[in-house]
């Protein structure tokens, strides 16, 4: 893999990044990447519901794809047997669209909040296999029949694999078996047959986990099952992946014949914290030794570290323009990051708190520009 950012243009990057905020007319990332691939965004209640002018500003400027942090998982719109609230998917659905935006749906089929009567029957024994099957099926085609023709892409399948490339021992996979990832994907392609279908994870750049969704991809692919892309979560940290794992990750689902999307992605400037890397409230309460390491702000250095991290990344993607089709930021400041926990505050993605372009953002505009890229 080529990186065209020498270390005399990464220095450069980071002694101008400060300059950003006072520009009267800031560069935009959809129209720096608008040749390459979506830019887009993971937005909240607040951003979609109008209720936070600050980031509805930055996503209105500089985006033009949108992902709901949670307004379309089973546990919001579906609660309950029989009921389905659409109140802030509707929003969610309908601010894309009044911006002109890429609507994503996230997600469909996860084992993180689905409510536990979706496994269960009256006496909260687990369900039979035809049971679950009919829930999945009709939740599924009810939410995305709901939006067909509007949401361009859907999470199917969130996290299915373990660690070392197997099938997570889930609920779905307990009660119905392996061919449930099989079965949503279908009852997804039933309900909109033009929608693009993906399984989304993270840690696909470890090489256990990765060669078991290579496997997997090839095997639904074999069987027919009208599968898109790939999503890598890009839930990175300082350290992790090196540029050669993203690349050679990019490159062997691409060579599968399937779109590649880089759908959450930050990076964890706190060294030492969480293990798991979902994002997933829940699954990262627990936090380990160095949890709060800045809790007083990013040293200079540091935030000069992250845009060199951000600007080799982005050289990555760039390399791969052909076969990524966005690259969705898990957030739209730092102030709404999911990496902020009780007692832990991080800075892992391009605008500040107070809504104001870091180092970061510059590093990766400039990395979009960079006049020795192919």
């Amino acid at each position: 893999m080529k990186i065209h950012l020498s270390p005399t243009r990464t220095v450069l990057i980071v002694l101008t990044a400060g300059l950003v905020g006072g520009c009267a007319t800031r560069p935009a990332l959809k129209k720096a990447y608008q040749n390459d691939f979506l830019m887009g965004v993971a937005v909240n209640q607040a951003q979609f519901n109008g209720e936070d002018r600050r980031g509805d500003r930055i996503i209105k400027a500089q985006f033009n794809c949108i992902s709901p942090e949670n307004a379309l998982k089973w546990a919001s719109v579906h609660p309950e047997p029989g009921v389905y609230d659409f109140t802030n998917a509707d929003r969610y659905v309908a601010f894309g669209e009044s911006n002109h935006l890429a609507v994503i749906g996230h997600t469909l089929v996860w084992n993180h909040q689905t409510p536990r009567w979706v496994y269960r029957d009256t006496n909260d024994d687990f369900v039979t296999r035809d049971v679950l099957l009919e829930r999945m099926r009709d939740h599924i085609q009810t939410v995305v029949g709901r939006y067909k023709g509007r949401i361009k892409s859907w999470d199917v399948v969130n996290e299915a694999l373990a660690e070392d490339g197997k099938l997570r021992r889930s609920n779905w996979e307990k009660i119905i078996g392996d061919d449930y990832i099989e079965k949503a994907f279908q009852y997804a392609h039933e309900a909109d047959p033009n929608a693009e279908l993906y399984y989304n994870d993270f840690s696909l750049e470890d090489e256990p986990k990765r060669q078991g969704a290579i496997a997997l991809i090839k095997k639904l692919k074999a069987d027919g099952v009208p599968i898109t892309g790939v999503g890598l979560q890009g839930h990175m940290k300082m350290d992790w992946p090196t540029v050669e794992q993203e690349d050679e990750t990019i490159s062997d689902f691409a060579k599968l014949g399937v779109k590649v999307s880089i759908t959450e992605l930050d990076i964890d400037v706190v060294r030492a914290t969480q293990e798991n890397r979902t994002a997933d409230i829940e699954a990262n309460a627990q936090q380990v030794a160095g949890a709060n390491s800045y809790s007083h702000g990013l040293p200079a250095e540091v935030q000069e570290d992250l845009a060199k991290r951000y600007a080799d990344i982005f050289a990555v993607f760039l390399e791969h323009r052909d076969a990524v089709e966005r690259v969705t930021l898990w957030g739209v400041t730092d102030a709404d990051s999911w990496l902020n926990t009780p007692g832990r505050v991080n800075y892992p993605l391009l605008f500040d708190r107070n809504g104001r372009p870091k180092p970061a953002f510059t590093a990766v505009i400039q990395a979009a520009q960079n006049p020795d890229r192919e």
